[in-house]
C-alpha cells in the first residue's frame, strides 16, 4: 500500500473563491476543511523559533474537552528546546512532510514522513529542523490523567510502516486500524491510531460512545456520518466529534481513505463536584 500524508502549505485563497466553504461548527461536531488552513489562520507559539501552527482543536466549553490538536510547520533552522508548556502534558507527534530531529531522554531520533513519537507526561524533549526544507507534523496534546496504582507510560518512537494495519473482524481487510499502543495497557489514557478504509470499506453502523475524537484525514476521501448529517471529507480535512456523537463512514474514490484518530480512553468518567446539599 502506498502511504501519502496531506500537508497544508498555507497561502491565501483566490479572491474569486466563494466565502462559504465546507466548514461546520455545532454542539455535536466540527469540520475544518483544508482550505481554511491559510496564512491568516496561523498561530505563533511561545518557545518555538521559525515555526507557525494551525490550531485545530483546544479545550473549550462546547468544543474539545480533553485534548488540543495542531498542525505545526517548522522552517529550516526552526524548532524548540522546550516544546511542551504543561508539566503534565503528553503528546503524539506524527510527521506529514520533511525531516525533524527529536531528542528525548538523551537519545536522538530522525523523524521523516510517517514518523510517530509518543512523548510521556512530563518528558523533556526538543525538536529541530536541521535541513533546508520545511517540516510539518500533527501535534496532539493532552494533560495526563493519573490513576491509582498505575504508572505513567514511557516515551517511544516508531513509524507508520512499522505498525501494519490490523484487520477489523469480518471485514476482509476493507477496514483496518494501525495501533501504536496496546489497547489493554491502562497506563495510556489516550490512543492516537491510524484508521484505513479500502475503496468500498465502511463502518456499517452509527457508533455512539463516550470517547471524544479528533480526526485528521491523511489520504483519500470519504463520506462521514456526524450526528445526523452525512458530510464529504477529503485529505487535509479535520473533524472534531464530541462524546456520544453518532458516527459512521464509507470510503469514496479509488484510493485508500486513511485518517489519524485521537480518542481518550481507559479512565473512569469524572462525576464533578460532590453533592453538599
Amino acid at each position: 500500500m502506498e502511504y501519502t500524508y496531506y500537508t497544508p502549505t498555507g497561502g491565501l485563497p483566490d479572491q474569486n473563491q466563494r466565502a462559504r466553504e465546507r466548514a461546520q461548527f455545532n454542539t455535536a461536531y466540527a469540520v475544518i476543511p483544508r482550505g481554511v488552513l491559510s496564512d491568516i489562520t496561523i498561530s505563533l507559539l511561545p518557545g518555538w523559533e521559525k515555526t507557525r501552527a494551525w490550531v485545530l482543536a483546544r479545550p473549550l466549553s462546547g468544543f474539545a474537552e480533553t485534548f488540543a490538536q495542531l498542525i505545526v510547520e517548522v522552517a529550516p533552522g526552526g524548532g524548540s528546546d522546550h516544546p511542551e508548556p504543561d508539566p503534565q502534558g503528553e503528546s503524539v507527534l506524527f510527521v506529514l512532510a520533511g525531516h525533524l530531529r527529536l531528542v528525548t531522554d538523551g537519545l536522538g531520533h530522525e523523524l521523516e514522513p510517517g514518523g510517530y513519537a509518543f512523548m510521556a507526561p512530563g518528558a523533556q524533549w526538543s525538536l529541530a529542523n536541521d535541513l533546508d526544507t520545511p517540516a510539518t507534523f500533527v501535534w496532539v496534546r493532552k494533560r495526563y490523567e493519573r490513576a491509582p496504582g498505575i504508572d505513567a507510560p514511557e516515551s517511544f518512537v516508531t513509524t507508520d510502516r512499522e505498525k501494519p494495519p490490523q484487520e477489523m473482524p469480518d471485514t476482509s481487510g476493507y477496514w483496518s486500524t494501525s495501533r501504536f499502543v496496546d489497547p489493554a495497557d491502562l497506563r495510556h489514557d489516550m490512543h492516537v491510531n491510524i484508521v484505513t478504509f479500502m475503496p468500498g470499506g465502511t463502518i456499517p453502523f452509527a457508533e455512539t460512545h463516550v470517547m471524544e475524537h479528533g480526526i485528521y484525514v491523511l489520504q483519500g476521501r470519504g463520506v462521514y456520518l456526524l450526528n445526523q448529517d452525512w458530510v464529504e471529507v477529503e485529505e487535509g480535512d479535520f473533524m472534531w466529534l464530541r462524546a456520544f456523537c453518532p458516527q459512521a463512514c464509507y470510503a469514496a474514490g479509488r484510493r485508500p481513505f486513511r485518517y489519524l484518530l485521537y480518542k481518550d480512553v481507559n479512565r473512569h468518567p469524572k462525576l464533578g463536584a460532590p453533592f453538599t446539599g
